[in-house]
């Protein structure tokens, strides 16, 4: 038995072939989207963080707003970039929507991605200290942000408060208890998922990771995940570790299916530089017809490993074929699998 969840990157564009033309589409659909994948019975409704561009930005609004609308499905993030964060007032936000879900908050972050623009973080007003970089940053605000979910008091309380305070140093507020263990790190690499796991935080492997030994993209992911629960054990953190990995999966059951997505299938593992001095593996994607997806789906031994799966979804060809993508899994291809 396996999680399984979508992971929406929020794409809009004003252009003709696209079911989201605006951002309000987007939002819109997302919700209406979640609230079907609970009813399909998918186990967690994600999404992508990117700034600068047409796409999901500031998770927290729409996070609450599909918490208020659905009961049971997880609601998360992967990931949310830790440069462009003030961690105290993330925590007010991301306690609010966790309260509002009933604790179903699945909250994806790390250090993030390459960028619309050159060091973004700087217009949001942040500058990595002096012998710092931008990673050191982003690492050293998820560690802040770590301490505030423990919701011990921190701060001096003013001798002449506009309302009462409790006695002793104060929190953040709301503080939503149980938050603290449902955080995740989205690695890119070994060193940092073993950082994940000695700060005891679930692991998020995606469709890419840095290039650490030549192998094929699934072995080498499977490998980091492998070495992250061993640290994990190692660490002995009181509670067992969750693991996800992203794939891009298309099961071919009608002609629109072939349409869309046919000539993905003859596709495979790809090199390639994300960052100017960082090699990259991307993961290839999975369509086929249910039969061929399923044999080549059970030789992936990264997803053999994880305990959560996150379906991405092409988002801009709207509501109700993102539900049929994600009904073909569950009906074809989920049980043979054992997955359900």
């Amino acid at each position: 038995m396996k999680n399984i969840g979508f992971l929406s990157f929020g794409h809009w564009s004003n252009n003709p072939a696209y079911g989201t033309r605006t951002a309000a589409d987007t939002l819109l659909q997302s919700i209406d989207l979640a609230v079907a994948a609970e009813e399909l019975g998918i186990d967690g409704a994600y999404f992508r963080v990117h700034h600068f561009a047409q796409q999901l930005a500031s998770p927290f609004p729409l996070l609450s707003a599909i918490g208020a609308k659905t009961s049971k499905i997880e609601i998360g993030t992967g990931v949310i970039d830790m440069r462009y964060e003030n961690p105290l007032y993330m925590l007010e936000d991301a306690s609010a929507a966790d309260l509002i879900s009933g604790g179903r908050l699945q909250l994806g972050i790390s250090r993030g991605s390459p960028e619309q623009v050159i060091d973004g973080w700087r217009y949001f007003g942040y500058e990595p200290n002096e012998n710092e970089t931008d990673a050191d940053m982003g690492r050293q605000k998820a560690l802040q942000f770590l301490e505030g979910l423990r919701g011990e008091g921190f701060a001096e309380p003013n001798p002449y408060p506009m309302f009462p305070n409790p006695p002793g140093l104060l929190r953040i507020e709301p503080h939503s208890e149980g938050l603290r263990e449902r955080i995740w790190w989205g690695a890119a690499s070994n060193a940092t998922a073993i950082w994940a796991a000695e700060n005891g935080m679930h692991l998020q492997s995606s469709t890419l990771k840095y290039d650490e030994n030549g192998k094929p993209f699934h072995v080498q992911q499977a490998e980091q995940i492998r070495l992250y629960k061993e640290v994990w054990k190692k660490a002995g953190h009181d509670r067992e570790p969750r693991v996800s990995v992203s794939r891009s999966i298309f099961a071919l059951v009608n002609d629109q299916d072939k349409y869309y997505f046919g000539a993905q299938g003859k596709g495979a593992d790809s090199f390639g530089y994300i960052e100017r001095d960082k090699r990259a593996v991307f993961g290839k994607s999975y369509a086929a017809e249910p039969d061929k997806l399923i044999a080549e789906l059970s030789q992936d031994e990264a997803i053999q490993e994880a305990d959560t799966i996150l379906l991405t979804i092409p988002n801009t060809l709207g509501v109700d074929y993102n539900v049929h993508v994600l009904s073909s899994i569950l009906e074809h291809i989920a049980p043979e699998l054992g997955w359900r």
